[in-house]
């Protein structure tokens, strides 16, 4: 009988163990909190100028988590401000992103997808009535690294078919339908700008009169409808015909002009 209280004292102990790391299991994942939702404080005058209303859906389309703005003061796993790591200059002011709570993942994914190249090119492309407001600070720009679109360029090229196929050359089957006044994707891509063209093109005349994009654009007003067939897309097929445009040939234009 000796033996069998020994034992049972030995297995007694390593239950309550497991016990104690059991329950301390939700502790620890309330202390992390939500790794799906996070909690962003930004300057008023920064939300007023509308590039977090922009930026924010496309970060939480692409990672599913969402950020829920809250008041200074509030609790929070990051901010926008003065202090922190510089990632977006414009209105004469730059802007630090600061890690309040460095150990929470969803605010870790916010920051690395912030300062990441395709983040950087979600910033250059808020160009509300086609003038771009934000940029990358120096310092933080000599650090960017060329990264490929993430889409599929396959389903690019099937989407560019269908919705940018009716006035645009999109491939060279498709430069003898294509209307003579708008350039071709080929023209489009050898621009300097051309990520920043297609990012916002639904922000460019004409296109606003007819495009639709999920959880970004407003409603057509109702006493001015699309005067074609919308084109209605994602935020995901965009990047998808962006991944088909990176990979065309630039058409060659020539010399540039020279004025004398």
């Amino acid at each position: 009988m000796v033996w069998v209280c020994t034992l049972l004292r030995k297995y007694a102990g390593i239950l309550v163990l497991l016990v104690f790391a059991v329950s301390m299991q939700p502790v620890a994942a309330m202390a992390q909190g939500d790794p799906r939702k996070v909690r962003l404080i930004a300057p008023q005058t920064l939300i007023d100028t509308g590039v977090l209303g922009f930026m924010l859906p496309r970060f939480s389309l692409k990672t599913q988590v969402r950020v829920e703005l809250v008041d200074t003061g509030a609790t929070a796993e990051v901010a926008l401000g003065s202090t922190g790591q510089p990632v977006m200059a414009g209105q004469g002011v730059v802007w630090h992103l600061e890690l309040i709570t460095p150990d929470h993942t969803g605010a870790q994914r916010f920051a690395d997808w912030l300062t990441s190249e395709v983040g950087r090119r979600t910033l250059a492309a808020f160009a509300p009535g086609g003038t771009q407001m934000f940029q990358v600070p120096e310092q933080a720009a000599a650090q960017v690294e060329v990264v490929a679109w993430e889409g599929d360029a396959g389903l690019g090229y099937d989407l560019s078919k269908i919705h940018c196929g009716r006035c645009h050359a999109v491939d060279e089957g498709g430069r003898i339908n294509s209307i003579g006044s708008t350039p071709s994707f080929y023209v489009l891509r050898s621009l300097a700008d051309w990520e920043q063209r297609f990012q916002a093109f639904y922000a460019l005349n004409p296109h606003p009169a007819f495009t639709q994009v999920a959880e970004v654009t407003p409603p057509f007003d109702e006493t001015r409808p699309s005067p074609i067939v919308p084109v209605e897309i994602t935020l995901d097929e965009l990047e998808n015909i962006l991944a088909y445009v990176a990979v065309l040939s630039p058409a060659d234009l020539g010399a540039p002009l020279e004025h004398k």
